[in-house]
């Protein structure tokens, strides 16, 4: 956690009011929480501050792509990533981060870390199932795609409703008591 250091936020010497922070997520940065489930990552992040007398007001922006493997064919591609996410920090006797949306830092503190909020916005913003979007207007060829649909099964349309097993006949006949 040494790499993120310029993810902390000194907000002592701030005057009261709005002030913008821009971060740009790569690799890099997933790699210093050991999440390899993304290949690449160009991701922009914005944290707008507003500084209260008694609290921080914390909006976080994220928008950008991460590069990812598509649960169907394999095949890389660049998904889209959006979000934002609000987080108020309040001072008191200790700390506090049991609220997701409330901090609760120490009367001492002098700085906050956002790194690991945005990479918790940055990883609950990816979709949890990934397809590619070739996959999804069927322009997409590939060598998985080809064997899925010769695997893929049949429906027949020829099944006659009418026509019964008949085993399932015997026992009908024992619920009414006919014997033929």
């Amino acid at each position: 956690m040494k790499d993120l250091k310029q993810f902390n936020i000194p907000f002592v010497g701030l005057k009261e009011g709005s002030h913008e922070f821009q971060y740009q997520i790569d690799k890099k940065f997933f790699e210093a929480f050991q999440f390899d489930e993304f290949e690449d990552a160009a991701i922009n992040v914005t944290v707008t501050l507003v500084k209260k007398s008694t609290l921080l007001e914390l909006q976080f922006d994220a928008t950008g792509t991460v590069t990812v493997p598509c649960d169907i064919t394999s095949e890389l591609y660049d998904q889209p990533v959006k979000g934002s996410f609000p987080l108020i920090v309040k001072f008191g006797p200790e700390f506090d981060d049991e609220n997701e949306e409330i901090l609760v830092l120490p009367y001492e503190h002098y700085q906050v870390n956002v790194a690991q909020y945005i990479y918790e916005l940055i990883v609950l913003s990816v979709p949890s199932k990934r397809i590619h979007p070739k996959v999804q207007d069927g322009t997409m060829e590939s060598e998985t795609l080809k064997k899925l649909k010769q695997l893929e099964v049949k429906k027949e349309s020829t099944v006659d409703k009418s026509a019964t097993d008949p085993r399932w006949d015997k026992l009908k006949d024992l619920l009414t008591g006919k014997n033929t």
